[in-house]
């Protein structure tokens, strides 16, 4: 019985992560500029592949597996929201962005005074 209930939360860990990256995958498509489709690719990510790691360690029932796992999740988790505010920053200095939509634009000042610097 446990390891029916192992398998099947493997499962819906699997799917669940399926459902993130479909749910990521159109957003990259709808989106309408770089900052809303940086978010829509980097937050289902993380999570994706959290539950893809989780399913595989349910699956496996390996401590040896779950130990090989962590450190994928550990670099993703700290490279991806980097890049993404890399390409970000990238994006706004372009003007490659809907400035109708920012609520607040905490990058512009703190822009200026960088450019004012280098002038």
């Amino acid at each position: 019985m446990f390891e029916q209930i192992m398998d099947i939360a493997a499962i819906v860990c699997i799917v669940l992560a399926g459902v993130l990256s479909a749910a990521a995958g159109i957003g990259l498509l709808r989106f309408p500029d770089a900052l809303s489709r940086l978010h829509a690719a980097t937050k289902p990510q993380i999570f994706g592949l959290l539950l893809i790691i989780a399913g595989i360690a349910l699956e496996q029932r390996s401590f040896s597996t779950l130990l090989g796992l962590v450190p994928v999740f550990i670099f993703q988790a700290l490279t991806a929201p980097i890049a993404a505010h890399m390409v970000g920053r990238a994006a706004y200095r372009t003007g490659q962005l809907d400035t109708d939509t920012l609520l607040v634009d905490e990058l512009g000042p703190a822009i200026d005074r960088s450019d004012s610097l280098y002038r």
